[in-house]
């Protein structure tokens, strides 16, 4: 926590929100995540992290897996108990065909684009979170731009619309590998189809470093918030996120 706080105030910044993937009551995903039994030292460590850098407003957040399952510990635990300043959704699996598919590779055909579109729009429609994380995602598995992305897209920019949930322009994809693809190399998100198609619709956005590494911190914002500019997109206000209440 203190090497990402470090870095923060190294870069300039002055709010940072900290957020692991969240640690689910049933063990769910235990590979790619912490054990319930961690949640309160990782607690602790933001608390601590305040204490040392004051001159730094740091934010305690989770990226959350959605699903009704888990929404009570979410509210209860997590947004309750805990006095986490907000939750978001990022997607790694989602439900298709009777069982849970990776998002990373998972994403080949209609169906599971439009079971992967579902998915954030019942996440968006919970209004439990702050914001959707790398909403383009399904670009690392589906590789070409066709009418079924354009479906897909649509359809979750208009619940982003709808249901005024900013949408994640994601930095960290900019610093994974390009992929190759019938269309050529590109990267894997985010995939700016997306965002020139965003342009149509009333919805915000925020860019994130997504730093899985304290170097990162800052990492290809700059990059991303080109891709906000180039296609005139709005920046959603988040200042409401220091003050721990969801919208």
């Amino acid at each position: 926590m203190a090497d990402y706080c470090r870095a923060a105030v190294a870069n300039g910044i002055t709010v940072l929100g900290i957020s692991d993937h969240v640690p689910l009551p049933d063990g769910r995903w235990k590979s790619v995540r912490m054990a319930a039994s961690e949640l309160p030292g990782y607690c602790q460590a933001i608390n601590d992290a305040r204490d040392v850098f004051p001159e730094l407003t740091v934010l305690k957040s989770m990226e959350c897996e959605h699903g009704a399952k888990y929404t009570g510990f979410y509210r209860e635990e997590l947004l309750g108990r805990l006095g986490f300043d907000y939750i978001f959704f990022g997607a790694h699996s989602f439900p298709c065909r009777g069982r849970w598919t990776p998002v990373y590779g998972g994403i080949t055909d209609a169906d599971t684009l439009i079971a992967y579109a579902e998915y954030l729009i019942d996440a968006m429609e919970s209004g439990l979170y702050a914001f959707a994380a790398h909403p383009d995602v399904f670009g690392c598995s589906y590789l070409r731009w066709d009418r079924e992305t354009v479906a897909c897209s649509r359809a979750i920019l208009s619940a982003a619309a709808a249901y005024r949930v900013p949408l994640e322009i994601n930095g960290y994809g900019l610093i994974k590998p390009e992929i190759d693809t019938p269309e050529g190399r590109r990267r894997m998100y985010p995939w700016e189809p997306f965002w020139e198609l965003a342009a149509e619709y009333d919805v915000q956005v925020l860019v994130n470093s997504d730093a899985h590494d304290p170097r990162d911190i800052i990492g290809k914002t700059g990059q991303a918030l080109a891709i906000a500019r180039k296609y005139g997109l709005s920046f959603a206000d988040l200042s409401y996120l220091e003050t721990g209440q969801i919208r």
